[in-house]
């Protein structure tokens, strides 16, 4: 897949504000500062589609993205970022869960995860969460170039163990900066793409 057009198509906090449902749908997900607007921009080729921000919690609606005409990304707001009040959190919480279960032609929730580090709590329940759905079984390792091959291998084997990773879902560890993985990504949105 080369993505040839994109453009933000909605922007959402509740329902009435998705797109209509008619184009099939592929969300990321992931903890605040994670890279979600930075891996969007590398698929996209885009420098500033989605706004990138050193500073987590940015993102705090839901964002479509309509791409090549054909589906949609969609960026959801980032979760686990301490300094954002409880209330604020929980509602960020609610808009997901209400995303999440409304769509029907959502695809893949593709969970993104700092490849440094293993999963937080909250990964490990955003992935449980997506499992228990059917929304799992793809996950982006970020910030793939700040670690050594010999690195990577050793944490992308941690991750998989404390996601409980079944042998079939795939992770692909990708660098926003280096401009690595993301083909690897788009091939993979390819085949769900083509899945009923």
């Amino acid at each position: 897949m080369i993505i040839k057009k994109a453009e933000l198509e909605a922007v959402a906090v509740k329902p009435s504000q998705y797109p209509e449902d008619n184009l099939k749908e592929i969300a990321f997900a992931g903890r605040s500062n994670v890279g979600k607007s930075s891996l969007l921009n590398l698929l996209t080729n885009r420098k500033s589609l989605a706004r990138v921000s050193g500073s987590p919690g940015k993102t705090r609606t839901i964002n479509f993205y309509r791409i090549n005409d054909g589906f949609r990304i969609v960026d959801l707001p980032g979760y686990g970022y301490a300094k954002a009040s409880k209330a604020l959190t929980e509602g960020w919480g609610e808009m997901m869960e209400k995303y999440l279960q409304s769509r029907q032609n959502l695809k893949v929730v593709d969970q993104l995860i700092d490849i440094r580090h293993e999963p937080s709590k909250q990964d490990i329940q955003m992935y449980d969460y997506l499992r228990y759905y059917g929304l799992d079984g793809l996950v982006v390792l970020t910030k793939a170039d700040k670690v050594s091959r010999n690195e990577m291998n050793k944490n992308t084997a941690m991750i998989r163990k404390a996601l409980k990773l079944e042998p079939e879902d795939v992770t692909i560890p990708v660098s926003a900066l280096k401009k690595t993985g993301y083909d690897k990504l788009l091939l993979e949105f390819d085949r769900i793409l083509e899945e009923e």
